[in-house]
């Protein structure tokens, strides 16, 4: 069985393009074009189930046209509308590939200054210049920190754990 913590959230599936199956696909991380993938993973109600990619074609910068293996009719791709993809985080560092700030979603956030864990990033804020982590603190509201590289003192992908030097006081906002 596939668990949530060995994947991360690319994209979602939209509406069936013609009839022979293929899907609109919006997406957040073209990982799937930068690596040897072959598969996506789909959450099928609350599954993570591998999908095999046939052919895929680019529309825009965020929209992609996928053909998955066996969905062969505008009614099989009908049902996959709005289906979450994700891809196997494995997959990337095997292929050391480019950082990509997305696949830090999920990880627990730690204060280099004491190493507590802050809270898990939700989400990442790409809306400004400035990048922001948005975290999920425990009893509490989300906590946005920035996603600066310079901060960063460290990444463990096999503990899912990013450690950030917090600024003094961002804390206490």
């Amino acid at each position: 069985m596939i668990k949530k913590e060995y994947v991360y959230k690319i994209g979602i599936l939209g509406k069936p393009h013609g009839v022979h199956g293929e899907l609109q696909m919006q997406f957040s991380d073209d990982i799937f074009d930068r690596t040897e993938a072959t598969y996506l993973i789909l959450d099928i109600e609350g599954i993570l189930v591998p999908f095999f990619m046939e052919e895929y074609r680019f529309r825009s910068d965020t929209t992609v046209l996928m053909k998955f293996i066996d969905v062969n009719t505008k009614e099989a791709a009908q049902e996959l509308t709005g289906v979450e993809v994700y891809f196997p985080r494995k997959a990337i560092h095997s292929e050391n590939q480019d950082f990509n700030w997305v696949q830090l979603v999920g990880f627990s956030l730690l204060n280099a200054n004491d190493k507590v864990i802050v809270g898990t990033i939700a989400s990442i804020n790409t809306s400004t210049a400035n990048f922001l982590f948005e975290v999920d603190k425990p009893a509490s509201d989300r906590l946005l920190i920035p996603a600066n590289e310079e901060l960063i003192t460290e990444i463990d992908s096999e503990a899912r754990t990013i450690t950030v030097d917090i600024p003094d006081g961002l804390l206490d906002l």
